[in-house]
């Protein structure tokens, strides 16, 4: 197995295609699938699915061509550190962030850190809260923002921000808006406040229990004793959003997510949920310093110290309403 073998699996994952990618790489089909083979042999697995439709990684494909564009990265990087002196911290981390954070979270970070530190490269993954946590412990990522998890064995966990979540979806007759809790007239401006009890009787549309926002609903509807209006219940977030974006329910959101809201209709609703007060908490979570590979500290310190100054940033200007603790320097 080469670097230039990797280079070809990773063209014709990208291509979807054993002749489009042929075509970009100027070869002939016949001998990238003759290289496809050999690479397939050479790890004794299957990685790719044939059909006419082109191809599509296996399992065993998908981990390979995430490994071998992070192995490719650091070959570039080895030929550069070669060919010129260091400025500043160099080499690749890896971050395994929610769906629903990584909108909000990611982009500012990745644009810091290419203006701050080029010389740093950083992978993420993106992905439901548990598998997040699962990626952490499998080692398959350098930094973790987990959900609702303080500690996690093996783990060096530290306070990140917390969040409020809140109920939202088009009000077209003004029912639920008759229902909020005001602020005083002399507050300063905020969001009104629903009773969980209030919300939780309107028609929801809401993810299945496998996932936390559903599971944090459901442990407040049990401790106030409240049954769920659940009409629509979807696994996919794209589907849930779709819903409550033409109307057909509510639904809870954290704070994180509110920029993907249809905010600018005049019947839209949103509300933070109180009794039981409902919020999220992150922490930042990385490997033990013995588990890292030698001189990497440098790096993850760059890195936890953009992402804590990205997030209070995002606070600071009313993108995100949190309260970060930030993880500070690398733990």
């Amino acid at each position: 197995m080469d670097l230039r073998s990797l280079r070809y699996f990773i063209a014709v994952v990208e291509a979807g295609s054993l002749s489009r990618a042929a075509g970009s790489l100027y070869i002939a089909q016949p001998a990238l699938t003759a290289q496809i083979k050999k690479l397939e042999s050479e790890l004794g697995a299957q990685l790719l699915e044939r059909s006419h439709a082109g191809v599509t990684p296996t399992q065993a494909g998908v981990q390979l061509y995430q490994d071998a564009r992070r192995l490719l990265s650091d070959a570039t990087a080895m030929r550069e550190r070669i060919q010129r002196l260091p400025q500043g911290p160099e080499g690749s981390v890896t971050i395994a962030v929610p769906f629903l954070l990584s909108s909000l979270l990611m982009g500012p970070l990745l644009a810091r850190l290419k203006k701050t530190h080029p010389r740093i490269r950083v992978f993420v993954l993106d992905d439901l809260s548990l598998m997040v946590k699962k990626a952490m412990v499998e080692r398959r990522a350098d930094i973790g923002i987990l959900v609702d998890t303080p500690q996690a064995e093996g783990l060096v966990c530290r306070p990140f921000a917390r969040e409020s979540m809140y109920f939202c979806g088009h009000d077209a007759d003004g029912t639920v808006r008759a229902l909020l809790q005001r602020p005083p007239a002399s507050a300063a401006p905020t969001r009104p406040d629903i009773d969980f009890a209030v919300a939780a009787a309107q028609p929801l549309v809401l993810q299945s229990r496998r996932f936390s926002i559903r599971q944090q609903v459901e442990d407040a509807a049990a401790l106030r004793g409240t049954a769920l209006n659940i009409v629509h219940e979807h696994d996919s977030a794209r589907v849930i959003r779709s819903l409550y974006a033409c109307g057909a329910g509510f639904t809870f959101t954290p704070a994180c997510a509110m920029g993907d809201t249809p905010a600018m209709a005049s019947d839209w609703l949103v509300a933070r949920v109180v009794n039981p007060e409902m919020a999220r908490a992150y922490t930042v979570a990385t490997a033990p310093e013995r588990d890292r590979d030698p001189g990497a500290d440098g790096v993850m310190q760059a890195v936890l110290q953009a992402l804590a100054a990205v997030a209070q940033r995002l606070a600071d200007t009313g993108r995100w309403d949190a309260e970060i603790a930030g993880p500070g320097a690398a733990p």
